[in-house]
């Protein structure tokens, strides 16, 4: 059997393991609430593309369609919605980070956008409309689709559907450097990156969706590992270095300790955007399924 199938027959194996260990525990430990947000008219008008809670007790959904920002309070009550149309040619992940800011990757118009929480644009990373043509263009992204903010402002960026890096940026948006070692399988090497997420000691842990792991950086964006689940979703790390990662295809959010050791497995329909607060509540949104979920403990 060549290698390549060898190694798609492996991760649909572990995807499969993966899914019948997150039923087990989704029944003993864990509610997932598929009817949490009460959607002003009943029904989603769009994509859910991505959710984040804003560290105020609400969880803002992006959607592909205008209005592009729902908000929500915890208990699923709508708060309001903004976001005209035309603001964005392909919402695709939202990350708030922690001083409120809203940051946008717009994956079709390769562009990182920095807004206010009304909406603002303050900030843009990359050139709107433009694709870039190789994979170490430090102004260009092609088809970027996730965006992480680091405790003291920096910026990375995952470079996404056609290019394959992260993208490190000063807070003011000064290029720093491209992380990985190119497109492919190897170690260091990425394959459509899917999200990216700083731990407390600084390293980069990045959704290397199409070889279905978890790719670890130190600082300096040297490699340093893999972890083998599937990532074709978002990422988030809280503060005590729980990793939370999720996948579209597999419909599964896992768990996992600092060291990459699996926690818990949640089963969760089309799991795409991802978003964790502190107490643990984890919010999932189903993207094309129009849905938002909650997950938390019995």
């Amino acid at each position: 059997m060549k290698a390549g199938r060898s190694w798609a027959l492996v991760t649909w194996l572990m995807i499969l393991l993966l899914g019948n260990v997150a039923s087990a525990q989704n029944a003993t430990e864990f509610h997932v609430d598929p009817e949490w947000a009460q959607v002003p008219g009943g029904v989603w008008d769009g994509s859910t593309s991505w959710i984040a809670p804003d560290g105020k007790g609400n969880v803002v959904v992006l959607v592909r369609t205008a209005p592009y920002f729902r908000m929500f309070k915890s208990d699923g009550t709508f708060v309001r919605a903004w976001g005209e149309d035309g603001l964005f040619d392909t919402a695709h992940s939202l990350t708030i980070d922690a001083e409120g800011y809203y940051w946008v990757s717009d994956s079709t118009d390769h562009a990182i956008y920095k807004l206010s929480p009304d909406g603002q644009v303050l900030l843009t990373l990359g050139k709107p409309g433009e694709a870039a043509a190789t994979n170490d263009d430090p102004e260009r992204f092609n088809q970027v689709n996730h965006v992480t903010v680091a405790r003291n402002g920096d910026i990375y960026v995952s470079d996404g559907y056609q290019n394959a890096r992260i993208v490190h940026f000063t807070s003011d948006g000064r290029y720093v450097r491209s992380i990985g070692k190119g497109k492919g399988s190897e170690p260091g090497q990425l394959q459509v990156p899917h999200g990216v997420a700083l731990d407390s000691q600084g390293r980069i842990l990045v959704n290397d969706s199409d070889n279905a792991r978890v790719s670890v950086f130190d600082p300096d964006g040297n490699f340093i590992e893999s972890w083998p689940y599937p990532s074709r979703g978002g990422i988030v790390v809280l503060p005590d270095d729980t990793v939370y990662v999720s996948d579209v295809n597999a419909g599964v959010v896992n768990v996992l300790d600092k060291n990459g050791k699996l926690l818990h497995s949640i089963s969760a329909d089309r799991a795409h955007g991802l978003g964790v607060e502190n107490d643990g509540s984890i919010y999932v949104s189903g993207a094309s399924r129009m849905t938002v979920m909650k997950i938390t403990r019995h």
